[in-house]
């Protein structure tokens, strides 16, 4: 029962969060350019951040990757309130069916968005197979980060977990977008995507403080 409940009370607390936080949006305009041209892109953001882009991103025509644990779906079903779609599986545990559903999801017309450390981390580690999965879907990479003034942070998760907390300031930042080409490496590339995740985060925290 409680687990039937979760998605709905988190639905409702953000909710909350979001109407009570003055947000500002960093170069949103890569977004806005993204979609004027009806050109496809997957968002990558740290796990760590993921609860306040359920708000700023509703209904913005994304599917986000899901792990498949009981976990991930309590997850999914708080995205689905949020009109935010689901692909079940990771960059690892489901892969192949993870890639098949998300390149359906971007045929209709959707975004990806996944995070490149989780579910289980380590912490702002990305793994090669988020850059892969922009390699075989053929769109580019655009990295974000949110920051807010109130929030808690839960120092006993993995990743120390931003639970955002009401009426304070927001900001979510935006980043140069990456292209994973067919020779490129992914080694390199996942490198390459960690580097712009932190600069986006750190410029994001800077923000707020």
């Amino acid at each position: 029962m409680l687990r039937a409940l979760v998605p709905y009370l988190a639905y409702a607390y953000v909710t909350f969060v979001g109407l009570t936080t003055r947000l500002k949006i960093v170069r949103g305009e890569i977004r806005r350019d993204f979609n004027a041209k009806n050109q496809r892109f997957i968002y990558a953001f740290w796990h760590q951040r993921q609860v306040y882009f359920t708000w700023t991103h509703r209904g913005a025509g994304a599917a986000v990757l899901v792990s498949r644990s009981k976990d991930g779906e309590m997850i999914a079903k708080t995205m689905r309130l949020s009109r935010i779609e689901e692909v079940r599986g990771s960059s690892s545990r489901g892969g192949a069916a993870a890639v098949r559903e998300m390149m359906e999801a971007v045929r209709s017309g959707l975004d990806i968005g996944l995070t490149p450390d989780g579910p289980k981390g380590p912490a702002r580690e990305v793994k090669e197979g988020s850059v892969f999965l922009a390699q075989r879907l053929g769109i580019p990479i655009v990295p974000i980060a949110n920051a807010l003034s109130h929030k808690l942070v839960v120092t006993k998760a993995w990743d120390h977990y931003h639970v955002p907390l009401p009426f304070g300031r927001g900001v979510v930042v935006y980043g140069n977008p990456i292209e994973v080409g067919p020779d490129d490496d992914l080694q390199a590339k996942a490198l390459q995507l960690r580097a712009a995740l932190d600069l986006v985060t750190q410029e994001a925290d800077a923000l707020v403080s």
